[in-house]
C-alpha cells in the first residue's frame, strides 16, 4: 500500500502525520497505543503497533489428496514462509503415512513441534522467535557447519575411517535445519523491515541475494556428503595415497576451507578487500586441483577413480564460493568506500 500524508505542526517543536484509517482498522489500533518507530536504511521510518512487530497468519494443509512425500514437502513450504501455526487436517482419521510423513518433516525443521492431536487432525507450532536471531551469525554457523564436515569426510578418505565419515553424515542434518531456519528468516525479514531492522538490516535489499548465498551453502555441505558416502560405500577398501599426494590434497582442502571462510566473510563484512582475495585463492585451487592428478604416484583405476570424484566435489564446493563472492562484491560496491563513491 502505498500512500501519503501533510506533515502538520503541533507545536513550536512538534510535526505530525496521521495514519492510514485502513491501517488502523488492520492492526487494530486505538487512542493511547504505543507504535514502534524504527529508523532504516534511506531515511526510511518503519511504523508498527509496539505489541506485534511479527505476526503470520496460520496455515492448513488438506492431505486428502496428498501422498506422504508432498504432506512432508507442503509443512517445509510452511515453515520457510514463515508460518507460526500449521494445520493438517484430513477429511477421515490420519493414517500411520500420513502421521509419519508429518513427524519426518518435524524433525528437519528448527523450532517446529506438534502441539495438537486428533483422530482426524495434527497441529504444529514453531516457538521460533525470528527476532532472536542474526542472519550473518546463521551464514557463518553454516558455513562452519559444512567446512568441518568437509574436513572430517576427507579424514574418513585418507584413512577409510567409516566413524569419521558417519560423523560427518550427522552433521548434514544440522546443515539443512539451519538453511531451512535462514529462509524462513529471510522471507520474514523480506515482508516485515522491523524484523528485518532486527536480524541485523537496516535495508531489505541485501536479502534478494542471501537466498542463494545460503543455498551455495547447503550445496558446499552436499558435497561433504558425497566424499562421506563414498568412504561408506566403499567397503572394506582403503585408499593408497603416496606422501606426495597426500600433502597436495591437505593442502587443497585446506585452501577450499580458507576459500569458504573468506567468501561468506567478504558477504557479511561487504568488504570488497576479502573479495578480491578470494579469487586469488581460487586460482591457487585450480592449479593444486590439476596437479592432484597429474603428479600423482601410479594408482589402480579404482582409487583413481575415487580421487577424481573427491577432486571433482572439493573444485565443486570452491566454485559455489565463488558465487558468494561474486554476490559479495556486488553488495560491497553497492555502498561507499575506498573503492567507490556513490552520489
Amino acid at each position: 500500500m502505498t500512500d501519503s500524508r501533510k506533515v502538520q505542526r503541533l507545536g513550536p517543536s512538534t510535526l505530525a502525520i496521521t495514519l492510514p484509517s485502513d491501517w488502523v482498522r488492520e492492526f487494530e489500533v486505538k487512542k493511547g497505543d504505543e507504535l514502534s518507530l524504527t529508523q532504516l536504511k534511506s531515511g526510511v521510518m518503519a511504523v508498527s503497533p509496539a505489541s506485534a512487530t511479527y505476526q503470520k497468519p496460520t496455515a492448513t494443509i488438506h492431505v486428502e489428496h496428498m501422498n506422504s512425500s508432498t504432506i512432508e514437502r507442503a509443512i517445509i513450504a510452511q515453515y520457510v514462509l514463515g508460518r507460526r501455526v500449521i494445520y493438517i487436517k484430513n477429511a477421515v482419521t490420519l493414517n500411520s503415512e500420513i502421521i509419519n510423513a508429518i513427524y519426518k518433516a518435524e524433525t528437519q525443521l528448527m523450532g517446529l513441534g506438534v502441539v495438537e492431536e486428533t483422530p482426524n487432525a495434527i497441529v504444529i507450532n514453531c516457538s521460533i522467535d525470528p527476532t532472536d536471531f542474526n542472519l550473518n551469525d546463521l551464514l557463518t554457523r553454516l558455513e562452519i557447519t559444512g567446512r568441518t564436515m568437509r574436513d572430517e569426510s576427507i579424514n574418513a578418505f585418507m584413512t577409510g575411517n567409516k566413524d569419521m565419515a558417519q560423523r560427518a553424515l550427522n552433521r548434514e542434518n544440522q546443515a539443512n535445519k539451519i538453511f531451512l531456519l535462514l529462509l524462513r528468516l529471510i522471507y520474514i525479514s523480506y515482508q516485515n523491515p522491523v524484523v528485518a531492522h532486527s536480524v541485523g538490516f537496516e535495508d531489505v535489499f541485501p536479502l534478494i541475494s542471501y537466498r542463494s548465498i545460503a543455498k551455495n551453502l547447503e550445496l558446499t555441505a552436499d558435497d561433504s556428503e558425497d566424499i562421506a558416502n563414498k568412504v561408506l560405500e566403499s567397503d572394506a577398501h582403503t585408499i593408497d595415497l603416496d606422501t606426495g599426494t597426500s600433502k597436495t590434497l591437505l593442502k587443497l582442502v585446506e585452501k577450499v576451507d580458507d576459500l569458504t571462510y573468506n567468501a561468506v566473510q567478504s558477504v557479511v563484512t561487504f568488504d570488497f578487500g576479502i573479495a578480491v582475495t578470494c579469487r586469488d585463492l581460487f586460482s591457487e585451487i585450480n592449479q593444486l586441483g590439476e596437479s592432484l592428478i597429474s603428479e600423482a604416484s601410479p594408482m589402480t583405476n579404482v582409487d583413481l577413480l575415487l580421487l577424481t570424484e573427491v577432486l571433482h566435489s572439493l573444485t565443486r564446493s570452491a566454485g559455489y564460493a565463488m558465487r558468494n563472492v561474486e554476490i559479495a562484491t556486488n553488495l560491497s560496491l553497492n555502498q561507499n568506500s575506498e573503492y567507490v563513491s556513490i552520489e
